[in-house]
């Protein structure tokens, strides 16, 4: 037993591209990449992962981590000054198509949405999700419930989240009878 809690795991080599502007930090860069296993590959070259110092180049449509780059909509996103770990990690995840943030970087949860968009109403599914949620009803439940998979559940539960600005289901469910009863007041 203590034999195969010792064995690592052997770990994916992965076709890294660094791009960055500045000749030694893409020397430094490429370093880290090559010491964490990686093959360090040219920006034109096939690449599973872009590794980009700052935003990402224009026009890239590989996966990409950027180092302190100000573009959300790439997949990995990391302080400028992020450790050798969290590049390496940052790099696998991009690669087996997740996204990466920084965890400390925003308040956890989603944010409540603007107020011209805070009565934006809320589809007939996602009340019947938000219904389900009442009743204390679990994901798996509410599938079935409702006859579709569990991954449209979790999309509605998180679609409230952002619609009604909570964190939780029990806040989402507060958060929503809190709202219709300020409709019905006000109408």
């Amino acid at each position: 037993m203590r034999e195969a809690a010792s064995r690592q795991v052997p770990r994916e080599r992965l076709r890294v591209a660094v791009h960055a502007v500045d000749a030694v930090r893409r020397a430094a860069l490429g370093r880290v990449v090559a010491e964490a296993g990686h093959l360090v590959v040219g920006a034109q070259d096939a690449a599973d992962v872009v590794l980009a110092d700052g935003d990402c180049p224009p026009g890239e449509a590989r996966p990409v981590v950027t180092l302190g780059g100000a573009d959300d909509d790439v997949p990995g996103v990391l302080p400028r000054d992020a450790d050798a770990s969290q590049i390496d990690a940052a790099i696998r995840a991009v690669a087996a198509g997740l996204i990466v943030r920084l965890g400390g970087a925003r308040e956890g949860g989603f944010g409540a949405m603007r107020e011209t968009e805070a009565h934006a109403l809320l589809t007939p599914r996602e009340l019947e999700v938000l219904a389900a949620l009442a009743e204390g009803m679990t994901n798996k439940a509410i599938a079935r419930r409702l006859d579709i998979s569990l991954h449209t559940v979790k999309f509605h539960v998180e679609s409230l989240f952002r619609k009604l600005g909570a964190r939780t289901r029990t806040e989402a469910v507060a958060k929503a009878s809190e709202r219709r009863r300020y409709d019905t007041i006000t109408l």
